[in-house]
């Protein structure tokens, strides 16, 4: 029986790794796809994938790829913006929609698929980092699934699989450790765009490998466990495994220990989760224990990388804080992209704007956008502040 999916960020590093699984399976459709500005890439996928409709952002780009379209025999609907975005979410005919925009943007889509009855393979980490409640809440009113697309948490889901019932102690979320896990504190001063864009063992985009380099990868993921799996805080751990081989763990009741396994290659995860709860053959590559014959962990260095901190403690502080946390990261990412601010002021700019802030307890969807906004702008002031 075939599947039909959208995209949401279909032209970044997870949504082009999909449509090449998609690309090797027969069981699989493509309707909707979406962009933020890069209507070459997409144009491509269109001429290759076919969907029924496209979405852009920007709507500009939008208008663009119109024109271009308009003289050929591709015939694919073109629309923009959120509501653009929010639509290819919804397409009736879908049964699967791939979240893999980044940012705060794809909580509102995922939302709207998740009340058409659509499952959710997820691979943005903002959804739950800002409004978890209320996401997890919304799929089992519609009673709809979501798998999760990120190697940790999809790694933790299959070390479930068949004990779902069974009592656990805690979950071991593994992380690479990123390009300066050998570095002193003093080093992350001089840090440079390009130094923090090389991550060792993935390949993904530059907001993800910042958010790697800072840790701050790790703590969203740490949230993003939280609601996924129906976890308390003090069972989630996060050990530093440089080789990138194990993806992540589960300990149960009984001290035995699950542990999912494989070489770092996002078409694992997003596969498992495409073709769930069926194991389809694969071209990546296999483990050869033979090259990594030495496994190593070590306890992450939160003095080094209070990122991670400052996610553990928005997450015990709880309601409107996380999206606070996110919304300031984003901000500190950007402006550090743009050499508005160093390395180290990352950190420095997410603590001020939470410190700012009131947490509002079970906020609603509605307030969780204002929170959102409100931290932006702070982040934002401090940072021209800052120059």
């Amino acid at each position: 029986m075939s599947k039909i999916i959208s995209i949401l960020g279909s032209t970044g590093s997870v949504g082009t790794q999909t449509l090449d699984v998609i690309s090797n399976m027969d069981n699989i459709k493509v309707h909707g796809l979406t962009t933020n500005t890069n209507i070459d890439l997409l144009e491509d996928q269109i001429i290759t994938f076919k969907p029924k409709k496209v979405a852009v952002m920007d709507k500009k780009k939008a208008k663009e790829l119109r024109c271009r379209l308009k003289d050929s025999d591709i015939r694919v609907e073109v629309l923009s913006g959120l509501d653009g975005l929010t639509a290819i979410a919804s397409l009736s005919e879908v049964d699967t929609v791939v979240t893999s925009v980044v940012g705060m943007i794809g909580l509102i889509p995922t939302i709207k698929a998740i009340e058409k009855g659509k499952d959710i393979a997820l691979a943005n980490k903002e959804t739950l980092v800002t409004a978890g409640e209320i996401v997890m809440d919304k799929a089992k009113e519609y009673g709809v699934s979501i798998y999760p697309v990120d190697s940790e948490h999809s790694a933790i889901f299959q070390c479930l699989r068949g004990n779902e019932d069974q009592p656990i102690d805690r979950i071991i979320l593994t992380a690479s450790g990123g390009p300066f896990r050998l570095s002193s504190k003093e080093d992350l001063y001089n840090v440079t765009v390009e130094d923090a864009l090389k991550h060792p063992n993935w390949d993904m985009g530059q907001k993800i490998s910042i958010d790697s380099a800072t840790m701050m990868n790790k703590g969203l993921e740490v949230i993003e466990a939280k609601w996924l799996f129906d976890l308390e805080l003090n069972q989630i751990d996060v050990m530093v495994h440089p080789q990138s081989i194990i993806h992540s763990m589960v300990e149960y009741k009984d001290a035995n220990i699950m542990a999912q396994l494989g070489v770092a290659d996002m078409r694992g995860p997003i596969q498992y989760a495409l073709n769930y709860p069926d194991r389809k053959a694969s071209n990546i590559e296999r483990v050869d224990f033979t090259k990594y014959n030495s496994l190593t962990f070590e306890e992450p260095d939160f003095n080094k990388f209070p990122c991670l901190k400052y996610a553990y403690e928005a997450m015990e502080i709880g309601g409107s804080m996380p999206a606070v946390l996110n919304a300031a990261n984003e901000i500190a990412v950007e402006a550090f992209l743009n050499r508005k601010i160093s390395f180290m002021d990352i950190p420095k700019l997410i603590h001020d704007t939470m410190e700012a802030h009131i947490s509002i307890n079970k906020p609603t969807l509605n307030q969780i956008l204002e929170c959102d906004k409100w931290a932006r702008e702070f982040s934002r002031k401090k940072v021209d502040l800052w120059q």
